[in-house]
């Protein structure tokens, strides 16, 4: 769904089976390995925090090719987190660090990292934004399911933290249950968070609320519009603190940490804990403005490209 409607196609597909994370990421380091040896890249771009983004930089590194780390040094100093493992590995072999915001060249130069090496480019993430703006106004999911503009919660929970267990997963019932006595609450649901829901039998009593949306994860534009036009989002998301702050939409996260503090501390975010009250009593403060970080122009791709071109 996102190729085609970014509109490329990728050039290899590497058909790496669903399993769970250790062996998930040696297959995926395997078959890079091999394709890098075919290939033999000047240069691997690894991006984010993903299982995917530490395989290809390991794999990368001992093909002897040089790596470059998108959003590279952000540091939620949670090692519970998968993503901080994920984050700390990659930086420790990476090549060119592409820095999002300030947290991140502070944190890498605590660590040690060679200034001539860190490169503060601003977030490729809103180059998409500012890109692809005109497709994701002209997304009908707004009349699709009856929604108006600035009356609806958007929510995504979907970390193991939030979701593998029920206390986790009786807090989100529950906060459902009081958001949509105000407003209605669209839920685009991650298949952990449906499955674990279905588990504990808590599924079938949310479908019968009249004001909850449930959707199935949603395509990109869908998605974007929504946030676009939110009351307020509720999430457990990384990415999405860093697109409402640009959006300049309140963004309340639900966790104790954020590997993105610049969202909190210039921009529209706020850190919760995940109690009912908490998130009420939130609620019902006016919302904070915000302002849009440094460099999150649409320009961070070419910034990139230009340190590529002047050190390879």
């Amino acid at each position: 769904m996102f190729f085609e409607q970014f509109g490329f196609q990728p050039d290899v597909f590497l058909d790496v089976s669903h399993k769970s994370a250790g062996p998930l990421t040696g297959e995926i380091m395997m078959k890079l390995a091999e394709l890098f040896a075919e290939e033999k890249p000047d240069l691997v771009i690894t991006p984010g925090d993903a299982n995917s983004a530490l395989a290809g930089a390991l794999a990368a590194n001992k093909c002897g090719v040089r790596v470059a780390h998108l959003e590279s040094g952000l540091r939620s100093n949670d090692r519970t987190m998968p993503e901080e493992i994920n984050r700390i590995l990659t930086d420790e072999i990476t090549d060119m660090y592409f820095v999002t915001e300030q947290s991140g060249l502070d944190h890498l130069r605590a660590e040690g990292k060679a200034e001539a090496k860190i490169h503060f480019v601003g977030n490729t993430m809103i180059d998409t934004l500012v890109a692809f703006e005109e497709d994701i106004s002209k997304s009908d999911v707004l009349t699709k399911y009856e929604l108006e503009k600035g009356e609806f919660y958007l929510m995504t929970m979907h970390r193991p933290a939030n979701v593998d267990h029920r206390e986790g997963l009786e807090f989100i019932s529950n906060l459902i249950k009081h958001l949509t006595k105000e407003r209605k609450v669209v839920f685009p649901i991650h298949p952990r968070t449906m499955k674990n829901l279905e588990k504990e039998g808590l599924f079938t009593e949310l479908v019968m609320i009249s004001n909850l949306v449930f959707t199935e994860p949603l395509d990109y534009f869908s998605f974007q519009r929504l946030i676009k036009d939110a009351h307020c989002i509720l999430t457990d998301s990384g990415g999405i603190q860093e697109e409402s702050t640009f959006r300049q939409v309140p963004c309340f996260t639900l966790r104790p940490n954020t590997e993105r503090p610049i969202t909190c501390e210039l921009g529209t975010n706020t850190l919760l804990p995940t109690e009912l009250d908490a998130v009420i009593e939130a609620l019902q403060r006016p919302f904070k403005s915000g302002q849009i970080p440094p460099l999150r122009d649409g320009k961070s791709t070419e910034r990139i490209g230009e340190v590529i071109n002047k050190l390879m």
